[in-house]
């Protein structure tokens, strides 16, 4: 009603106003172009993405979500699935339209074959098979006849049709993708080869900020030579205010009031497992026996009462159980444990917090963000993110939060967002666009890293000088006040050497030595290395199995289509025209 009130002014002038606007247009056929809108929810390469189909694989989702977590989606959690959708409906325009070009095509001897032929698909094997696995050929011809099958088949020969082209391009892809003898060997070899090795380490920071010297030609030249490096996405700096939805001390109440009406229902029920299902239990049934002397403090109380018997409440950082003895001995209890989490109720706490969010986000947009936060005393906070990543700073991952900012301006304010924990409403504060990052922007970022390329060029060199002077680690580890350090079975597959961290490049120097040499200096992660190869147990090929053999070459294959397809797609996307209607189609 304040909102009703605060508008009415505006609203009687705005409806002035459209009266003689529809009088004028009243004639003309511009309602049905603006009613139209996009037809579809959008294309790729021209065809077309129905709204129907995208709601179709949605609703695959939220079932599959229901089904495996019992709980409805929350509307981030739904958010994430829409984007999922979205995603697979693309992919596979994309897939099916270099399936054409390619000229993967499924003739209809194919799709008969699938579900009348010798070897039936596994659908149709399902359904039509006899006890001792054979087709039942009788009940399968009489359904393929039967007319009131006719839209059911048409579906399934559909079906059928898009498996075995599928097929048929995985088939194309892993032909593409095959796997030499040399590379199953040499991925054998890499992991069962092994060396021991003695080392003297040269870390970069003994050499001090005050040795380097960093001008400012120097920054502007490794700027201009390292552009790649400093490309940005668009990115947002936002402000919000939060309205949390965590349990009140009402809905914690309540919850123990649950529970302890449910209290005596349990120590009588016959069915333990029906009872957990019916009132939904937030651990699921099981049965526990342990050792009197191990329980946890948690589950002390299931001590205190007789076989059949349920403990008081017990609460646990947002969560309440019910124990109930079933058995017990001298020196073990078994019993099961009945859960509910404290969660927020709908109406009273949730709905309400929504409904002041709103308001605020009305008000907001009438009187300004900052006025009406301090109107209400609502404390803003500040956010940053990144066009492409879902992580937003001082909220955390939110798809819903980035589905808005892609689509806002400067200035805008959104309506209320709701999160796992809170409800959010946001300002835009600034959108920088994608590009270069400007050098005065990046200017202390790159003097850090000319100067760390100086301080590792000079401890490399003072290492080559040493090289130069001593003939052996130990004499020249004793000069340089260090020690030598030695290394047993390290792995050639390693990326990290015990005691030191991660040192990819150190590894690869020491695989490259032969028994009892010694390396120039090399230049690791943290620190120059001097290192000598001390022994070398090289791998056997002998040892190298049929089985072993096809398990790291399915292994390798594997490797070789996920990196593929992922970059394949993505190439394919860039090359498409994809048009999305989303934010028209589905606003609010």
């Amino acid at each position: 009603m304040d909102k009703m009130r605060k508008s009415t002014g505006v609203i009687l002038w705005v409806l002035i106003f459209s009266f003689g606007v529809l009088w004028m247009l009243a004639d003309t056929n511009m309602f049905d172009v603006i009613q139209q809108g996009p037809r579809t929810l959008g294309s790729v390469n021209g065809e077309s993405i129905s709204l129907e189909e995208y709601n179709n694989r949605l609703q695959y989702y939220t079932q599959q979500y229901s089904e495996r977590t019992g709980n409805s989606m929350t509307p981030e959690v739904r958010a994430q699935y829409e984007q999922q959708a979205w995603n697979d409906l693309v992919n596979s325009r994309l897939l099916q339209d270099k399936m054409d070009d390619l000229g993967i095509h499924v003739t209809d001897q194919e799709v008969v074959n699938m579900i009348t032929g010798p070897n039936p698909d596994p659908l149709i094997r399902q359904n039509f098979s006899n006890e001792d696995g054979t087709i039942d050929r009788v009940a399968l011809q009489s359904w393929v006849e039967a007319p009131e099958n006719k839209q059911l088949l048409i579906s399934i020969e559909q079906q059928m049709r898009q498996k075995r082209q599928q097929q048929k391009m995985n088939n194309y892809l892993q032909s593409s993708m095959d796997v030499s003898d040399y590379e199953v060997e040499q991925h054998y070899i890499r992991n069962n080869t092994y060396a021991d090795v003695s080392f003297v380490r040269f870390p970069y920071a003994d050499v001090s900020d005050s040795e380097i010297s960093v001008s400012e030609d120097e920054l502007r030249e490794y700027y201009n030579n390292n552009q790649d490096k400093y490309k940005r996405k668009e990115s947002y700096r936002i402000s919000y205010v939060s309205f949390d939805k965590t349990p009140t001390k009402k809905d914690t109440t309540r919850t123990f009031e649950e529970m302890n009406r449910l209290q005596s229902d349990f120590s009588t029920t016959e069915n333990d497992s029906l009872f957990f299902n019916r009132y939904q239990s937030a651990t699921e049934y099981s049965v526990e026996t342990t050792s009197k002397n191990e329980i946890r403090d948690l589950y002390q109380p299931v001590l205190d009462v007789e076989e059949g018997e349920v403990t008081d409440v017990i609460q646990d950082d947002g969560r309440l159980f019910l124990l109930k003895k079933l058995d017990e001995t001298a020196d073990e209890v078994t019993f099961t444990v009945f859960s509910r989490d404290i969660t927020a109720d709908p109406i009273a706490t949730i709905d309400a917090r929504a409904e002041t969010a709103d308001d605020f986000s009305f008000y907001a947009q009438e009187d300004g963000f900052e006025k009406e936060a301090e109107r209400r005393d609502l404390k803003i906070k500040e956010g940053f993110a990144t066009k492409g990543n879902n992580f937003v700073s001082g909220i955390g991952q939110s798809q819903q939060i980035m589905r808005f900012l892609d689509t806002a301006h400067e200035g805008q304010i959104s309506d209320p967002l709701e999160l796992n924990e809170q409800f959010v409403v946001i300002k835009v504060d600034e959108i920088t666009p994608a590009g270069v990052e400007p050098f005065e922007e990046v200017k202390d970022q790159i003097e850090t890293v000319v100067t760390n390329n100086k301080r590792k060029q000079q401890v490399v060199a003072n290492v080559e000088e040493l090289i130069g002077q001593h003939s052996d680690l130990q004499s020249m580890a004793q000069t340089a006040g260090k020690e030598v350090m030695t290394v047993e079975s390290l792995a050639k597959s390693a990326s990290t050497i015990e005691g030191v961290g991660r040192e990819p490049k150190v590894v690869g120097a020491i695989f490259g030595l032969t028994k009892g040499e010694q390396s120039t200096a090399i230049e690791g992660t943290s620190a120059a290395f001097v290192v000598q190869l001390d022994e070398l147990y090289e791998a056997n090929l002998d040892n190298l199995t049929a089985d072993v053999r096809q398990r790291i070459r399915q292994q390798l294959r594997q490797q070789k289509s996920q990196s593929f397809m992922n970059i394949w797609l993505e190439q394919l996307k860039e090359e498409a025209d994809i048009v999305d209607n989303r934010a028209q189609l589905l606003r609010g």
